[in-house]
């Protein structure tokens, strides 16, 4: 499977460099407003098959009248691209990665990445694009070392590593895992969904949350040829029909959050970091006991202190509320805040703490809440800001942007 995969990588990868030449000439669409240094900048993500053109730019502005003292300003498009669902910045090399979201590439099957510098107005000029081998790529990450992107390939079911140059070029694929194997949801689950891939602390594990298999897989990672090995044990088994989607570490690097999108619960497992193990420790239910109607999760995060986690309930349309036990990792419920808005599909926190900015899918808004520091509620600002069809936030901080 792995050389049959490479070879497939490599082909697609020809396509995607023929294409790279066009692509350059819509690469930098759009006319955002002019961006101060110091500037705050947000990157959204969006799905391309309704009015949204590409990857979209917002800027936090300071605001006396507003009740945390900013509000989130559209500046326009960054850069046209075909379905960048999920976004990964490398801050210190001012560079984005983005996923195309779809079955094939430049005419060839797989989905693709691209790469993007980010420029002092925001605006994002094209580097390169390589394949992802596998269809509808869904998330990437960039291993601890930078030298390394890795993106799961929901549709393909599969994970793909590419290099990554010290000026964003990316190369062709280091390695092409596919998975096997079903769970019990026939609708969801009649084969393998790779839905987030990222590595650990030490970059010395990468793990990879399969959908339709049921399974967080874990892969001893080789940071310096870019290589994925199966661990022993390979794999920790979630409950049949949860369905895991994405996973976020505790700052300690002890503990694990497995959101699982099928059966809106959040497991807790026990990492541990010297043989990549994991321990499951407890399940909580993201929604509230007397909802009952239909609900999927999406995304999870952990508050930067460590005490406290967030999940997206899409169907209930909030953000579930959590207290972290910092002894055993453990959660306790502290409700869920609406995001006035429908299907909120991602979510991201400042890297102080501070703010939490989810994204709308289907009502085509973003919602900037404040984070109380003591308690971990989350209160909405009333900054509700339009934006097409968002699928995905990520900061950019004043320290990189004004570089």
């Amino acid at each position: 499977m792995r050389i049959a995969g490479l070879l497939l990588c490599i082909l697609a990868a020809m396509g995607s460099f023929r294409a790279n030449a066009a692509h350059e000439n819509v690469s930098r669409a759009g006319s955002p407003r002019q961006v101060e240094p110091g500037d705050r900048l947000v990157f959204v993500g969006t799905y391309t098959d309704g009015s949204s053109k590409g990857i979209h730019l917002f800027r936090l502005v300071e605001n006396a009248d507003a009740k945390i003292g900013v509000t989130l300003e559209p500046l326009g498009l960054a850069a046209e691209a075909r379905n960048p669902s999920f976004l990964e910045i490398d801050p210190k090399r001012r560079l984005l990665f983005a996923v195309s979201e779809a079955a094939d590439a430049n005419g060839r099957p797989g989905g693709a990445v691209s790469s993007y510098a980010i420029g002092n107005d925001g605006r994002l000029t094209l580097i390169n694009q390589q394949s992802t081998c596998g269809a509808g790529p869904c998330h990437l990450a960039l291993d601890k070392t930078g030298r390394f992107l890795l993106a799961a390939n929901y549709g393909g079911g599969s994970v793909v590593v590419l290099p990554v140059a010290e000026d964003g070029r990316l190369g062709e694929a280091t390695d092409f895992v596919q998975h096997e194997g079903s769970s019990v949801n026939p609708q969801r689950q009649a084969g393998p969904h790779a839905h987030f891939v990222a590595t650990d602390p030490t970059n010395r594990f990468a793990l990879v949350c399969d959908l339709g298999l049921d399974q967080v897989l874990v892969y001893r990672f080789d940071s310096q040829r870019g290589k994925l090995t199966p661990n022993d044990p390979p794999a920790a088994d979630l409950k049949p029909g949860a369905g895991p989607r994405h996973l976020a570490f505790h700052p300690n690097g002890k503990f694990v959050y497995v959101i699982n999108e099928l059966d809106s619960t959040v497991t807790v497992f026990n990492f541990n970091a010297d043989d990549g193990s994991l321990r499951e420790l407890h399940t909580a239910r993201t929604l509230p006991s007397d909802f009952t109607g239909e609900n999927t999760t999406a995304e999870v995060a952990v508050h930067p202190s460590g005490r406290f986690l967030y999940g997206s309930n899409r169907g209930h349309d909030s953000i579930a509320m959590f207290a972290i036990d910092e002894k055993t990792g453990e959660l306790t419920s502290l409700g869920a805040e609406s995001t006035q808005g429908q299907t909120p599909r991602h979510f991201e926190l400042d890297p102080q703490g501070e703010l939490l900015i989810a994204a709308n899918q289907n009502s085509d808004t973003l919602l900037v809440y404040r984070i109380d520091q003591q308690s971990g509620h989350l209160h909405s600002t009333g900054n509700l800001v339009e934006c097409p069809t968002p699928v995905c936030v990520k900061f950019l901080e004043p320290a990189a942007a004004s570089k």
